[in-house]
């Protein structure tokens, strides 16, 4: 996978690390950020609570890598349309997607809820 260089310091920081510790979940990652990206070209990134967040007008969202996964979290989860209930967590707003391998990317439909964001 081609390299998306962010126009944050500090996610190509934390992107490199990644590469060097556990190259599947960096491609993952990337992958997700390529989605997120290809949807939202106005996207901004930047590093909190240990992950890349994604901002339009506010935060939406975030993936946080994990020892047996990476989470794509969306802030306002709540509200998104989930019809094949791949939505986790029963707080009052964020909701998440568990992702474990390149498969889970298509399989639990990434791009349908990361268009759902605004």
């Amino acid at each position: 996978m081609d390299r998306l260089n962010s126009k944050n310091k500090q996610v190509n920081k934390f992107l490199d690390d990644l590469q060097s510790l556990d190259n599947d979940k960096f491609i993952i990652l990337q992958k997700l950020r390529q989605i997120v990206l290809s949807a939202h070209p106005q996207v901004s990134e930047r590093m909190m609570y240990g992950g890349i967040m994604f901002s339009l007008n506010a935060d939406f969202g975030g993936i946080f890598a994990y020892k047996n996964h990476i989470s794509f979290e969306f802030s306002q989860g709540v509200d998104l349309s989930d019809p094949d209930k791949f939505l986790a967590g029963d707080g009052k707003y964020r909701r998440h997607l568990k992702i474990k391998n390149h498969d889970d990317i298509k399989d639990k439909k990434v791009p349908f809820y990361v268009k759902q964001m605004s």
